[in-house]
């Protein structure tokens, strides 16, 4: 799969310095991870599932996760079953396309026995599409079942199968049991690392435990218990950078009415030097403040600071909005690309004259954003991700 490739090519020449790569199902574990982006949670019960998708990556979505848990009633499960199976079976006779290869596909069940039955259902075509499964409620007593489960799957299509635990028990937010319970976790991640692709964040779940729901203005991490869960788990879970944790999902949609002024700064917008010429950098914000988008833009912001890197969401309009933000700005690409010479330790003021590089401290964080550079590109010099935005809008409408 490949980001933006529904960008023609006198486009992405002009967006790009480097274009985002082709990356690979089955490719190094950590590159895969990152090029997740936006991963768009569907329903298992939408009647028009397999159209639902097509439509969705010919649009920029990359990644897409078909529910069997929380996104359907109890009494719905075994129609959702039904569907899902049916819609990988409509998408194996006709895959969609991202770039020169397939999006990455998953289901989230809510029982390991889901698992080898849906895979007994489908047929060489749909199993091809399937790149794994998203298990939630994941801990130290149904963990290593479940990823047992993902490893007999792997072994049953003779080939790789990812798993994306996700963390949202009582057990991982409680301050007693915190830190033994993310410990168990690494444990059972580290010891099935080759097929365990990313950790994910069941924000609403943790919030849900104290009876609580982040308000559309405000990001995640004003919601303090979960603000110091995440750090706890990024501290456990990321630590070494051998584990890729995801965003938490961001769950609303538009509404006219606001308490709080947008924090998105205009002249970003104002100064923009788009792509096609045009002055549309002010209209563009005022799109993406209508749609609460800019909130969206905030926590994106606020999850790469510490640590995390994609982001659940569950509405195509997040999508844009998501990728353009891990698109990887020219200074990002220069002070890393100065950081990963050197080898000797020491410092180097940044080309850009405006920071010091420690070659050390910075070396995990340059390896990041070289990962990230391969997966969504480079953009070229003097141009951000309102430009991306407006060559998005400019390719889909």
């Amino acid at each position: 799969m490949r980001h933006f490739s529904f960008l023609d090519g006198q486009a992405a020449r002009t967006l790009f310095h480097r274009a985002p790569e082709e990356i690979t199902t089955g490719g190094d574990r950590r590159l895969v991870a990152t090029a997740l982006g936006a991963t768009l949670y569907a329903p298992g019960t939408r009647p028009r599932l397999a159209s639902d998708v097509r439509r969705q990556v010919a649009a920029g979505v990359t990644s897409m996760v078909l529910c069997l848990e929380d996104a359907i009633a109890d009494h719905e499960v075994l129609g959702a079953e039904s569907n899902v199976a049916a819609a990988l079976a409509d998408l194996g006779e006709d895959p969609p396309v991202c770039g020169d290869g397939l999006p990455l596909l998953f289901v989230r069940v809510r029982a390991v026995a889901q698992i080898p039955a849906l895979l007994a259902r489908l047929g060489g075509p749909a199993r091809s599409l399937l790149a794994g499964f998203v298990l939630p409620k994941f801990g130290e007593e149904s963990g290593e079942a479940t990823l047992e489960a993902v490893l007999r799957g792997s072994d049953t299509l003779g080939r790789l199968l990812w798993a994306m635990p996700v963390l949202e028990s009582p057990q991982v937010i409680y301050r007693e049991t915190r830190i033994e319970a993310l410990t168990a976790v690494r444990r059972l991640v580290d010891k099935h690392a080759d097929h365990v692709l990313a950790v994910r964040l069941g924000a609403t779940d943790l919030s849900g435990v104290f009876g609580l729901r982040r308000d559309r203005d405000l990001t995640i991490y004003d919601i303090a218990v979960v603000r110091d869960c995440i750090a706890d788990i990024v501290n456990i879970c990321a630590r070494g950078g051998d584990h890729v944790v995801t965003g938490p999902v961001w769950e609303y949609f538009a509404q006219p009415e606001r308490l709080f002024v947008s924090s998105l700064r205009v002249t970003p917008f104002e100064e923009a030097d788009l792509v096609d010429g045009s002055e549309r950098g002010a209209r563009i914000r005022t799109e993406l403040v209508s749609a609460d988008l800019d909130r969206l833009i905030r926590e994106v912001v606020l999850d790469k600071a510490n640590g995390l890197i994609g982001k659940t969401v569950i509405h195509p309009s997040h999508v844009p909005a998501v990728h353009a933000l891990y698109v990887v700005t020219q200074e990002e690409y220069e002070d890393a690309e100065a950081v990963l010479e050197g080898d000797a330790g020491g410092v180097r003021p940044s080309s850009y004259a405006n920071k010091m590089n420690e070659l050390r401290p910075h070396r995990p964080w340059a390896q990041a954003v070289q990962r990230r550079a391969r997966a969504f590109g480079v953009l070229r010099e003097g141009l951000t991700f309102v430009d991306v935005l407006a060559a998005t809008q400019d390719a889909l409408r």
